[in-house]
């Protein structure tokens, strides 16, 4: 099975995650979501795989939240518009497996992908 990581290097947890996951002798797809954005259909994938709502997984501490005009009651889809438009809004790192997604927060969340 693919292992996808949807990873920020500069980020500790999301570095401790690929450690994590490579300290099993598995290689993901690591994809620098900063560098590479998901597109639309791909981060409402994600979405769905994570069972959340877009608000769950958007950093709202970044200044980009409030510059954007986010607040608790915007919609999914003004979320998911300012998700797209400003991927460090978008909380990492994630790792999917399959039909199933974690975000890895603390970084041993990714065990439960990874059976163990």
């Amino acid at each position: 099975m693919t292992i996808t990581l949807y990873h920020n290097p500069r980020c500790s947890k999301s570095r401790a995650t690929l450690e994590r996951i490579r300290a099993r002798g598995i290689e993901p797809v690591v994809i620098d979501y900063l560098q590479t954005p998901p597109d639309e259909p791909t981060l409402r994938r994600i979405i769905g795989l994570l069972g959340v709502r877009p608000i769950d997984i958007a950093r709202r501490q970044e200044p980009a939240w409030s510059a954007a005009g986010l607040d608790a009651d915007s919609t999914d889809d003004q979320m998911i518009a300012a998700l797209l438009r400003e991927p460090i809004l978008i909380e990492r790192p994630i790792v999917i497996a399959g039909d199933r997604a974690v975000v890895a927060r603390p970084p041993e969340t990714v065990d439960r992908l990874l059976g163990g």
